[in-house]
């Protein structure tokens, strides 16, 4: 099914995030504002295409909106407000730095809190649904992996390059050789056992 623009003939900014349930790393959020008539066959969520897809449509789509904006927002903010929270104000810290301004905001998922005085709709599986939700996914999810790229080049025992900080295997037995490391999430368990790796 091919993605569709939503039939508001208005300003309207799609934004999501990746990274939400990674142990280390940033999340990290984007918004994106496409013109009405932008028509890509292969734009689809981030999570359903290749990596080669997302950064050849990564171009594209900064070249074609009308306005983007990526914003990171780090462990220590994380593990301050949990990562429900860190999302949704990334989120709104990408739709605060677009040179347009929205007059209106599709949000990936069920959970978002109002930003300024600019009305919102939440759509779960949005970055499956919208054009410009799924340009955001893409923007989000291809920043965030050059993040975790230059992150592992200080620390190559964890696999940052190939995980992007998820919980895999491979990552939680480095955690367990090597301990955390300050971009790690303390708030998110680390090890099944939840060793208290912040107090060695």
């Amino acid at each position: 099914m091919k993605l569709q623009h939503s039939d508001l003939a208005i300003l309207e900014a799609g934004t999501d995030e990746a990274g939400r349930g990674c142990l280390a790393g940033p999340v990290t959020a984007a918004a994106v504002i496409l013109p009405k008539d932008f028509k890509n066959d292969i734009l689809n969520d981030s999570k359903q295409l290749t990596e080669k897809q997302r950064y050849s449509l990564r171009p594209i789509i900064e070249e074609h909106a009308l306005a983007w904006a990526v914003v990171h927002v780090g462990p220590e903010e994380i593990d301050e407000i949990n990562i429900l929270q860190a999302s949704i104000l990334g989120m709104q810290r990408a739709i605060g730095k677009l040179d347009l301004r929205p007059e209106f905001i599709a949000v990936d998922g069920n959970k978002f809190k109002p930003y300024e005085d600019i009305p919102y709709h939440c759509q779960v599986k949005g970055d499956a649904t919208y054009m410009n939700i799924a340009a955001a996914s893409i923007l989000a999810k291809t920043y965030r992996d050059d993040f975790m790229r230059n992150l592992a080049l200080q620390h190559p025992e964890y696999g940052w390059e190939r995980n992007a900080g998820y919980p895999t295997k491979g990552h939680r037995a480095a955690i367990k050789e090597y301990g955390a490391t300050e971009h790690h999430r303390k708030s998110f368990q680390l090890l099944p056992a939840q060793l208290n790796l912040f107090d060695l």
